[in-house]
């Protein structure tokens, strides 16, 4: 960072304000967010440079030049007079014949409401949307003078000789190319390009293309004014608002093979080369559908033929943002030597999930490369299967439409015998964050500041989203989820330091009475449901159902692992770290026969600096909550009902992570042989 001074450090100490995630080009910030300042504001810098007075005077007909002289924390992505004179011919139009309208959408694509400093961007896209809610891709390369650069949108280089010039309110990146956003529904962008014209037809043919052109549910109406808030106690006493969501969008991601994999490798020209091959796939999945009409070559849009099936498991029904986003983002509280962090997502062909792993551990890297993603790979002690590499990017073509995104694959993804015998026959981790497709589609998960907390007094709720914000979800938002009762089911934005995994969580809050779909799992047998969260005084006790049958007695979220009923003081004589293999076989035995396990040591919690296993934390458990056998092609719910009221409105459990466990992992007891402790 070669401009920033230390002025922009002090402030960040003492003053931060975070526009909302959307503000319409009439919103102003309040009066008490104004000060004279005696450096530049980023209105100021715009104004009195020439070389920026066209897309001065485009922030200033968007109506934002008056936020941009207020206190904040903005980046703004500036284009110089020649990049607006090169956008404007190439549209046809003249400055003076943009609308109001059109210069709102250019000014909030190059706006951001968070400070990044080009040592912040990472490849992937940037961790904060734009003010005009879409994405940034970040790239880099080389300039002509072998300066490492940061590339936009694939297009829009940040100059390198003025980026992160600091102002009071935020950081400026002039660039020669004004950002664009694709306005196409994902199916339109796809079409755009020529190198996956099979999967494009055959998206077509199959009807999963006019699946996907969702976007906006319209009959959604956020609340307004304070009339949003919902403030409560939680943890360790800790004051904190949560609003609804501004909006409730749709969002879809494709996995697509090149037609040049397609032909090369698989020697599929046409899309009905397309269905012989899913034939050979799925044949053997669904025996029972090879003799019907559905199966035929002419039924490929039936969702039981073998095409419609082999696309449906390239789809998910989320819109992952980007690639950096495909597990969780920066790894944040995954020890990347021992685990590679892996997330879990259902796809459109119905009980089905793909699996998703950041590659990071050098043990079992194989063929692989470390820091790349692969979907369906499983390389351990037991089994080497690769999966197919997802490719950082798509070189010469948008990949990011307005509802969604899509990635190239090396190979083709398949539900088949080894996928789900192999690959899925293990302990599935899902961060609840992942498990409604709500969450990563409108860009909750994740979302802020986490090394950023908010007021922690006693009596004070922060309104302003300062440093990332929480949300409850009103019945109905997230698809299979049923909020009943007086009460609230909010997801608590990421903060380092807390006893959750990856920083974040759900909680129900108040008098609450809420279910959920779990996902499916890939084959019949017996599974331990299992639930991760951190036991707190503040906690409340809530009865658990399956399928709305009572499971056991009461889960009592008050009591740690420390309590009598569990380890009582044998927990604290030694941390788990700090024992010998054979202790820990024993610890893992003793607990495993009381229904519990420890958090996973392959997770930590920090406070920036310093790292504590899960499993060294008394209060980091996970339960058992029922032993169920189930098998694909159903649905199954989990209810989660407060039984007390100690508390009063602020009773609540939390929801940290899902484990769906296998027989096959839980209950190995041979030879000291039990599962792992990851």
């Amino acid at each position: 960072m070669k401009k920033i001074t230390s002025k922009i450090f002090a402030i960040l100490g003492i003053l931060l304000l975070t526009v909302p995630a959307v503000v319409s080009c009439s919103d102003e910030p309040s009066s008490e967010n104004y000060y004279s300042f005696k450096g530049e504001m980023m209105s100021e810098y715009l104004q009195n440079r020439e070389e920026f007075s066209k897309f001065a005077e485009i922030v200033d007909r968007a109506g934002l030049m008056k936020q941009l002289s207020a206190y904040g924390h903005y980046t703004c992505f500036c284009p110089t007079n020649s990049a607006v004179d090169a956008f404007l011919q190439s549209k046809g139009r003249t400055l003076d014949g943009l609308s109001q309208a059109d210069c709102d959408t250019i000014a909030r694509t190059h706006l951001v409401s968070v400070l990044y400093s080009t040592f912040d961007m990472k490849d992937g896209v940037l961790a904060t949307q734009n003010m005009n809610r879409r994405p940034i891709e970040i790239s880099h390369k080389l300039d002509n003078d072998s300066n490492s650069v940061v590339v936009l949108n694939k297009v829009a280089v940040v100059t390198f000789a003025t980026q992160n010039d600091s102002v009071e309110n935020g950081i400026m990146h002039p660039i020669e190319m004004v950002l664009e956003s694709s306005t196409n529904s994902l199916p339109d962008l796809i079409k755009e390009n020529p190198e996956v014209s099979i999967f494009y037809n055959a998206l077509m043919a199959t009807g999963l293309a006019q699946k996907m052109t969702q976007y906006k549910d319209d009959s959604y109406v956020a609340k307004t004014g304070n009339d949003r808030f919902y403030d409560y106690i939680t943890g360790s006493n800790i004051h904190e608002a949560a609003t609804d969501p501004d909006e409730h969008l749709y969002g879809y991601t494709a996995f697509l093979v090149p037609d040049a994999i397609l032909e090369g490798r698989y020697h599929v020209h046409n899309i009905e080369d397309l269905y012989y091959l899913a034939c050979e796939i799925y044949d053997e999945v669904y025996p029972e559908d090879k003799d019907k009409e559905s199966h035929k070559f002419e039924n490929i849009s039936d969702p039981a033929n073998p095409l419609y099936r082999f696309m449906a498991y390239h789809l998910l029904d989320r819109n992952v943002q980007g690639w950096n986003y495909l597990t969780v983002r920066d790894d944040f509280g995954v020890l990347t030597t021992d685990v590679n962090p892996t997330d879990w997502y259902t796809t459109m062909l119905p009980y089905t999930m793909i699996k998703v792993q950041h590659l990071t551990v050098n043990k079992y890297v194989g063929a692989g490369t470390i820091g790349e993603r692969y979907i369906n790979r499983r390389y351990d002690d037991q089994y080497q299967i690769e999966g197919s590499h997802v490719q950082q990017k798509v070189e010469n073509y948008d990949n990011m439409a307005l509802n969604g995104i899509y990635f190239y694959v090396d190979e083709v993804l398949k539900f088949d015998s080894e996928t789900y015998d192999k690959v899925d026959n293990c302990r599935i981790r899902m961060d609840f964050s992942t498990i409604f497709p709500e969450v990563m589609t409108n860009d909750m998960r994740m979302n802020g500041d986490r090394t950023k907390d908010d007021d922690n007094s006693t009596s004070a709720y922060d309104h302003t989203y300062k440093y990332g914000r929480n949300f409850y979800f009103p019945n109905g938002y997230l698809e299979g989820v049923t909020v009943a009762g007086n009460g609230y089911f909010i997801y608590r934005r990421p903060r380092q330091g807390y006893w959750s995994l990856h920083g974040d969580e759900f909680i129900c809050q108040g008098n609450y009475d809420i279910s959920f779909r779990i996902p499916p799992v890939p084959f019949e047998g017996d599974w331990q449901i299992r639930l991760g969260y951190a036991a707190m005084p503040i906690r409340g006790i809530a009865q658990i159902y399956f399928d709305n049958v009572p499971q056991g007695i009461p889960l009592d979220m008050t009591r740690d692992l420390g309590h009598s009923s569990i380890l009582g003081t044998e927990f604290g004589k030694k941390l788990y770290t700090s024992m010998n293999a054979d202790e820990r076989l024993e610890d893992r035995k003793t607990l495993k026969n009381l229904g519990f396990y420890r958090g996973t040591n392959g997770g930590y919690r920090t406070g920036g600096s310093d790292r504590q296993h899960f499993s060294d934390i008394k209060e980091t458990l996970r339960i058992v909550l029922c032993t169920v056998h189930i098998a694909p092609g159903e649905e199954h719910f989990l209810r989660v009902r407060a039984v007390s009221s100690k508390q009063g409105n602020n009773n609540e459990v939390m929801l940290d992570y899902l484990e769906l466990v296998p027989k096959s992992v839980y209950g190995v007891v041979d030879d000291g042989a039990q599962e792992d402790d990851l």
